[in-house]
């Protein structure tokens, strides 16, 4: 009887372990499909299709694409990075992971990535990913997922590429593709406002596009822009609108369109002139 009870705890506790290696492989593979209720996403991104992200997916993808029109990447690096992000974080910034791995990237400190508080730092992150990507031979002419997996040499070297149409689709978006394309709503209390607020957009920014300081006429309520053309004044609008909910941005407003917190939407402005080159940014005032 002795015997039998323990063949059967024995059994069960190997079934426990069978049950928890599989949902791992299923959460690796499947990822962020499986954990974002779609009540949170409260960014809908459309340029020919839709991609639904919660604030903080929204502002770290902005990020990604930012650094890499800053760096001179072609666009299918952005798709590759976007599409890494995904599989590897769902586009968040993580404390931890697999092992010593953390960030967006997942990168490991000891594989030479940096130390944890660098890797932490997305700007940080994205930047080390292009470095390594551009250092692939060919990686333009791969697959998505074989790009990716030339950077980060995972386990499931295909489980990029199911992420390559969403990150195409922001892709367009943030990089100005299609205009108007980045609605989000601002949910609670933004996590800064006035002067605080300005001064992280204005620092976003200069790291992500690499504006001088001097680009951005910061006053307390708000920051205005100048952009070289009509398509890079809708690039910094859509970042904008993608950093509205940590540094509450209010209102954006560039030629006759115009975005609002409170409606989550892009809206024509009756009397404005579409010809306006500037992208004009509003915060919430301090409390």
């Amino acid at each position: 009887m002795q015997v039998r009870t323990r063949a059967v705890v024995a059994g069960g506790v190997v079934l426990v372990l069978v049950a928890v290696v599989g949902l791992f492989i299923v959460l690796r593979q499947f990822g962020d499909a499986l954990k974002l209720p779609l009540a949170s996403r409260t960014c809908t991104v459309q340029a020919d299709g839709e991609v639904a992200l919660d604030a903080d997916q929204m502002a770290n993808a902005a990020t990604i694409a930012a650094i890499g029109i800053q760096r001179g990447m072609p666009e299918r690096a952005v798709v590759v990075a976007l599409a890494t992000a995904y599989q590897e974080s769902g586009l968040r910034n993580l404390a931890g992971g697999d092992r010593d791995s953390v960030g967006l990237f997942q990168q490991r400190p000891s594989q030479g990535w940096g130390t944890p508080t660098q890797i932490r730092d997305p700007r940080y992150a994205t930047n080390k990913f292009y470095a390594a990507l551009a250092k692939v031979r060919g990686w333009e002419r791969m697959r998505v997922t074989d790009a990716a997996q030339k950077v980060q040499r995972s386990a499931f070297p295909e489980a990029y590429q199911k992420w390559a149409d969403e990150s195409e689709v922001l892709t367009r978006a943030l990089l100005a593709h299609a205009t108007g394309a980045v609605a989000c709503t601002v949910v609670g209390n933004p996590l800064r406002r006035g002067a605080a607020a300005t001064a992280a957009l204005t620092q976003g920014l200069t790291l992500d596009w690499g504006l001088a300081t001097t680009a951005a006429a910061v006053h307390l309520t708000g920051l205005t822009v100048t952009p070289a053309d009509e398509r890079g004044g809708w690039r910094y609008a859509h970042w904008l609108v993608s950093h509205a909910q940590d540094n509450g941005v209010r209102l954006v407003r560039f030629g006759d369109r115009q975005w609002t917190a409170e409606k989550g939407t892009w809206d024509r402005v009756t009397g404005a002139e579409p010809a306006d080159a500037r992208v004009v940014a509003e915060v919430f005032a301090a409390t």
